[in-house]
């Protein structure tokens, strides 16, 4: 199947019971980009990012209406694979969430349950995940150390090379650098940079200037609704809505 992009939401609407979060939502996400989602609190951030691989599937009062395509496919389409869709996005959260077990097997653990086994193979994807998390050369000699020991920092790097480590063309960042400290969050923010040149990176923030330092697209929610969707440069200079203008001036949010 041919599509022309990794990521296509059209006429998305959601709701949590009979509360309706998202409103007639659409757009798409350039390929080997940073696309920043901003908005004030509640405004459906979270929500948005967490439709695009069905973590909203969880709460049993979900409901949407419109189409998400991922590789062309509709991903709630009845006959939609969750478990390979999960294989194609791959998510971060707020807070770093390292299994409870070494360095090496947090990262290996993805790749075994898709079916690879070869000692060497996984070894080498081991390095492969940290070094494009930028993490190999601070636990390169403390692989079988628990995760859990690793910094705040250093875990949230680990959360990506395990979600780098299935190869996913997505990544989801759901404010991954909320909980951590400047210099720990300043090097999460490389890190997205850096990534864009292999994959897609769909991140929410509340914080406009995080959005305005790593992302090329810029979007902005409010009350549920796409306000705002264009080049980050042209949002920051001249945005279009006043309402825009005024959540990246602060009067809102």
């Amino acid at each position: 199947m041919s599509f022309e992009h990794k990521i296509e939401v059209k006429n998305l609407s959601t709701w949590f019971g009979k509360k309706k979060i998202l409103k007639n939502i659409s757009c798409y996400f350039e390929d080997n980009s940073v696309t920043a989602i901003m908005g004030p609190s509640g405004c459906g951030k979270s929500t948005f990012l967490r439709s695009l691989n069905r973590l909203n599937d969880t709460i049993g009062s979900f409901r949407m209406e419109g189409e998400i395509l991922v590789e062309g496919e509709d991903i709630y389409s009845i006959d939609a694979d969750v478990y390979e869709l999960r294989k194609k996005v791959g998510m971060i959260f707020q807070r770093p969430n390292p299994f409870p077990m070494s360095v090496r097997e947090n990262i290996t653990y993805g790749p075994r349950l898709h079916g690879k086994k070869d000692d060497d193979e996984l070894e080498r994807l081991v390095e492969d995940s940290l070094k494009r998390a930028a993490l190999w050369d601070e636990v390169k000699d403390s692989l079988d150390e628990p995760a859990p020991n690793l910094s705040g920092g250093q875990q949230q790097r680990l959360c990506i090379a395990r979600a780098l480590s299935i190869d996913p063309p997505v990544l989801l960042m759901d404010e991954p650098v909320s909980a951590l400290d400047p210099l720990s969050a300043g090097k999460i923010e490389e890190l997205i940079m850096k990534l864009k040149e292999e994959i897609t990176v769909i991140l929410v923030t509340h914080n406009v200037q995080q959005a305005f330092r790593v992302s090329d697209q810029a979007a902005f929610l409010y009350l549920g609704e796409l306000v705002e969707f264009d080049k980050t440069r042209r949002i920051a200079e001249a945005p279009r809505d006043e309402r825009t203008e005024a959540f990246i001036t602060g009067r809102i949010g």
